[in-house]
């Protein structure tokens, strides 16, 4: 790859290396220079500009990361679109990430322009959580660099191992002056625990502290087939002959370790009957606060064996005294350094599908037929088949029949009544309803059914609110089209909206803020006439 500085009348079909303003709009980094952008230079004086030029076996940043992309993710996750050099893998499903640390390592060391960036090993994480990262450093790699990796690196060095629905059994037990409000309170963290990570209680029982009415609760568990036990004594367990794991031992099981480096949770017995993992819990189990339980609870659901060996590595890491929170059921994870986890930016779709569509005649043209099925069903369905969840339509005109159209698809209707005053209101009616959640939505009108889910999830690929890429457009031919993708920062300002021009004026005041992406000229083929209409289907194929 050649880079630097390249004169004027050599640019066409370079790659920028730094956005630059001319009086026609902006030219973001990473473009490829046509003709037309370099005239636009050559108005503002600019006679040469910094670039790179690609060599013939140099494979553009965006193909480089998705083939290491692919190299790298395992079972339980996806990798996401890659965009200015960039795939993130993410996690399908809530689980433990699972990460080969020394084979990323090596990864890493292949070459500097080839980066791999992951959580930690067994962390937890939720589903639609990021977990790796690839980044490409300069525009393009050479294909060697990336066959040598391909040759060098196993595959699937990140994967989710899930968590599996276990029905537990919890014993506590009691002494004298043992109040039952702690034991509800004990009883209501550890339910919460296993709620969060889709498992349950299945029975508790209420024993003496003693070593055989343990023994007697641990048996009638394991009898039931409930794992794993859970055993929550009412005074600390402080040996191995001490009445927790004298009652495991009398049940039959054995002691696989008493103890961990691990603070709070210092107090942990691990052991097992048979092939039914026994915890006796800390303590400090009784509070929600993140304790060396839940590392070992964590990994009993995600499948994965725990030995003494696995306690004993947890030491570094394992002071936990000043972190306040643990992972809640939901997406808003807490990992085990306290820091918010790394989810995927969430990002709704909202169909706008409540227009009159005057131009049409009498004919409505959402509710026109194309291929067998209606304008807006179409529309629907590509949502439904991309990332972007939830999906709402926004409906006023024949309202009625748009929720017939729809009938047995995964959406939600947000009725605008005042509809007839343009555009404007639906954006308002339906960026209204989007839940806190979403970070972002996706503004699809109803009469595009040309749109593809590639496109849609190429969008969601490109949007990352915290780089400063808030709005995302698809562009073809050099001219911008929908859908776009607006960050939530901007949807006070599309409320603010009136009329029937929707939001396109926020794209001049926000220049900065907006992320283009190469699209066909489906983004600019909206039906508003008759003949339109006509010329859709006659090109149409199922």
């Amino acid at each position: 790859m050649q880079f630097g500085d390249i004169p004027l009348d050599q640019a066409v079909g370079a790659i920028l290396a730094h956005s630059t303003r001319t009086p026609a709009g902006m030219l973001k980094k990473g473009r490829t220079l046509s003709a037309d952008d370099v005239e636009k230079l050559r108005a503002t004086g600019v006679t040469s500009v910094i670039a790179a030029r690609l060599a013939d076996d140099d494979v553009t940043e965006d193909v480089a990361a998705q083939r290491i992309g692919m190299l790298v993710r395992g079972d339980g996750t996806r990798l996401a679109e890659p965009f200015t050099g960039r795939a993130n893998i993410v996690a399908e499903v809530a689980g433990l990430a699972v990460v080969d640390a020394d084979a990323i390592a090596e990864l890493n060391a292949i070459d500097e322009r080839v980066t791999l960036a992951t959580v930690r090993n067994l962390e937890r994480v939720a589903a639609g959580q990021m977990i790796a990262t690839i980044k490409i450093i300069p525009f393009a790699v050479p294909d060697t660099v990336l066959r040598h990796a391909e040759h060098e690196v196993a595959c699937g060095l990140v994967r989710v191992a899930p968590f599996m629905p276990r029905v537990a059994g919890l014993v506590l037990t009691t002494v004298d002056g043992t109040k039952p409000q702690i034991l509800d309170r004990r009883r209501d963290a550890v339910d919460q625990r296993l709620q969060s990570m889709g498992s349950r209680i299945g029975a508790t029982r209420t024993v003496p502290h003693t070593v055989a009415a343990v023994a007697d609760a641990i048996r009638e568990f394991a009898a039931q087939k409930l794992s794993p036990i859970l055993l929550f004594a009412a005074s600390a367990i402080v040996d191995r002959d001490d009445v927790i794991p004298a009652g495991l031992v009398a049940a039959g099981g054995e002691i696989i370790r008493l103890g961990m480096p691990v603070d709070p949770g210092n107090l942990l017995l691990l052991g097992k009957l048979d092939r039914t993992p026994v915890v006796g819990l800390p303590s400090c189990a009784g509070s929600l606060k993140l304790n060396g339980f839940d590392w070992v609870l964590e990994r009993i659901l995600a499948g994965i064996e725990v030995t003494s060996a696995d306690i004993a590595s947890m030491g570094p890491g394992g002071l936990l005294k000043e972190i306040d929170s643990r992972p809640q059921p939901r997406a808003g994870l807490v990992n085990t350094d306290g820091d918010t986890a790394r989810d995927a930016p969430q990002v709704g779709a909202l169909i706008l599908a409540a227009g009159r569509s005057s131009r049409m005649g009498v004919e409505n043209k959402l509710l026109s037929e194309v291929g067998g099925r209606t304008i807006v069903r179409r529309v629907a369905e590509t949502a439904l088949r991309s990332t972007a969840r939830p999906v709402r339509v926004v409906i006023g005109h024949r309202a009625a029949e748009v929720r017939v159209a729809l009938a047995g698809l995964d959406v939600a209707f947000v009725e605008n009544p005042d509809y007839a005053e343009g555009l404007s209101t639906s954006l308002r009616a339906g960026l209204a309803d989007l839940p806190d959640a979403c970070d972002g939505a996706i503004v699809m009108l109803g009469d595009m059914p040309e749109i593809a889910p590639d496109l849609v999830d190429r969008l969601i690929a490109a949007f990352a609110p915290k780089e400063g890429r808030c709005i995302v457009v698809p562009v073809a031919g050099g001219k911008r089209g929908n859908p776009v993708l607006w960050g939530r920062s901007l949807f006070a300002a599309m409320a603010e909206v009136s009329g029937d021009t929707g939001a396109k004026h926020l794209l001049g005041v926000n220049a900065e803020a907006i992320a283009e992406i190469t699209a066909d000229d489906t983004v600019h083929t909206d039906i508003d006439t008759p003949a339109e209409l006509a010329a859709l289907r006659a090109r149409f194929v199922d």
